[in-house]
This record gives C-alpha cells, structure tokens and sequence, in this order.
C-alpha cells in the first residue's frame, strides 16, 4: 500500500469510436461490446479467460470466466442494464468502496458513466468524483497474454480539501452455488507458540454454529446455500491474504500481500467474506490511511482461475493439494 499523488492524463484514444483493439503482437484483446443490458461495455480476453466491465456505471467487472464457460460472478438480473438510480444497487460483479462501512458514505452512488482508457493489456476505468464524499475510485485490469493470471489495480483518490481517514475495499461478488476457502497465517504449537497470531472478527449477525461454515486447523470456509437466506460474515488477517470460491469444477483465486505492520479496519481484518441466499462475497482491505487532499491510495489484487477442480473433502490434507501449488505461484 502507497499513498501518491494523482496526475490527470488525457487518453489518447477515442474511447466511444473503439470496436476492437489488438496491440503489436500481444495476445490479449480489448472490444467493446453490448453486455447485460449496457450498451457500452468492454471486454478483455487473451483467449483463455475473459472479464467484461461496464462503463455505464461503475467501475465494475461484471463477468469474469473462462471464454465460453460460466459467469463466475454474480448478476442481479432485476438491476443489469439500469443506470441513474437514486439509490444504490448491488448489480452483483466486482467493485470497490471505502472501508469502515458507513450507511450512507460507503454506499454513495456509482450509476453514471464511467471513463475508459485502453491500455495495451486491459482498461482503466475512472469514476467521476462521488458528491457524497469527494472520492474517485479507478479499477484497472491488466491481463497476462496467456494463462488466467490478471492483475486488478484499485485507487482511491481524495479530491476533497481536506485528508479523510479510510481504507480500500474490493468486494467480488460471487455467483449461487459455490463454496469459499480462505487460509489463516502458519500455525503452530503450544507452549513453543504462545503469541496469538491473528484476528478472527465476528459480525454481530455471525453464527459460527451455522452449517455453512467450516473450519480446519488451517483454513476457513464458507458454503453459498441459495436456500439459507440468513447472512454470515467473518473477517481475519493474514500477512498472505487470499480467497477462492469453488463453483462446479472452476476455481477463482483472489490474493495480495498484506502489511503486519499497518492498521486495518474491521479491528484488523485485510479478508473478510460474507454469504446470503443470494451471492458470496470474497473481500479483501487495505490498510487505514490518513489521505490528504490530492492524493490517492492503492490496493493491488492478483486473480486467477483454475479448471476441473476437485476438493474431496474439506481437511488440511486435501486443501493443502489444491491451494499450495497456486499460492506458491509468484
């Protein structure tokens, strides 16, 4: 996490006369097309995988999968192709908010169009300034040419004049019938451990007797039950933080590197995952950062997919098989 100051640049490229992008000899394209309702959309692909973001509101990834396969983000049918609410919709998809959650702050409207800037290997989307809060949030995706591998970017900048006090949060919404998985920091043994060694913070809707949950002695995890309506949520903290969310036998992975020496919202979360009869929420924060007038905040997330995946049984032995390998990846 870094605090920098913003420079405004002016794109190039004339965004609203783009159809289809190709850059030198990379492999990832750029397209805009119609999607869900929104007639100004982009999508991003490298042949493998691909992610779509609308640019009629936002900043929001509203598909992300393998090309020709699953949606594994949530879509709200009701809510897709809408634009100029006056209040907040869910949607589904990925987004970013500002951390503590405050009723009416955290929720400030992100309906009107978005710009778009075409980069080589993904997009920037950049929100106009909420009224409610003086902020500006960017999402921007970068995709490796091969593989599953993209990197998303999230920036927050503080237009106001004077410094606000928060922390980046980027929630992926996931779409019904999965189940999510998240690590806590290496254990150990007593007495020769005798330090705690992270936070495990309950909601005060938090049933740990709920069946959803699961626990090991080194991973959590989270059922979607579209037929259980009432929500669960837990948040920890993890030097390594990541999520994944299983559905059918495709796997999404979502990490980055959290700061042990740093302040986190939430009394010290940097994951937190929440569930209801409608989605699953895989949420990663950053750091509380005292943001001054002009200057922005950065949260960089790593996400991959991962085919015919098969997770027996929830142990450490079978966990271990699945999530090493791709944790150990750099």
């Amino acid at each position: 996490m870094r605090i920098t100051t913003i420079f405004r640049r002016k794109a190039a490229l004339a965004g609203a006369l783009l159809v289809f992008c190709l850059w030198g000899s990379a492999a990832v394209t750029v397209e805009k097309t119609a999607y869900a309702g929104w007639p100004n959309c982009y999508r991003v692909s490298n042949g493998e995988i691909e992610l779509i973001a609308t640019t009629d509101v936002g900043p929001r990834i509203m598909r992300f999968g393998f090309v020709g396969g699953q949606n594994l983000f949530k879509e709200f049918a009701a809510e897709l192709g809408g634009k100029g609410e006056t209040s907040w919709k869910a949607r589904g998809g990925h987004r970013l908010w500002k951390s503590p959650e405050d009723a009416v702050l955290t929720y400030a409207l992100d309906n009107q169009l978005v710009q778009v800037t075409v980069l080589s290997d993904g997009l920037t989307l950049t929100q106009p300034v909420e009224p409610e809060t003086g902020l500006q949030k960017q999402i921007t995706v970068r995709m490796e040419p091969s593989g599953t591998r993209v990197t998303v970017e999230h920036r927050i900048t503080n237009t106001g004049g004077w410094g606000i006090e928060f922390a980046p949060w980027a929630l992926t919404m996931l779409a019904p019938g999965g189940r999510a998985f998240t690590g806590f920091p290496p254990r150990g043994k007593h007495p020769e451990v005798l330090d705690p060694t992270n936070p495990l913070v309950m909601w005060a809707y938090t049933n740990l007797g709920d069946p959803r949950w699961t626990f090991t002695p080194k991973y959590l995890s989270l059922k979607m039950d579209p037929h259980n309506k009432e929500p669960q949520k837990l948040g920890l903290f993890n030097t390594r933080t990541w999520g994944a969310y299983l559905l059918g036998t495709d796997l999404y992975v979502k990490k980055y590197e959290a700061d042990p020496d740093a302040q986190y919202p939430d009394f010290g979360c940097s994951f937190e995952t929440f569930t209801n009869n409608e989605f699953l929420e895989l949420e990663t924060l950053g750091p509380l950062t005292l943001v001054p007038p002009g200057a922005s905040v950065d949260h960089v997330e790593e996400w991959s997919l991962h085919r015919n995946v098969s997770i027996p049984s929830i142990t450490d032995e079978a966990l271990d098989a699945v999530f090493l390998p791709i944790l150990e990846q750099e």
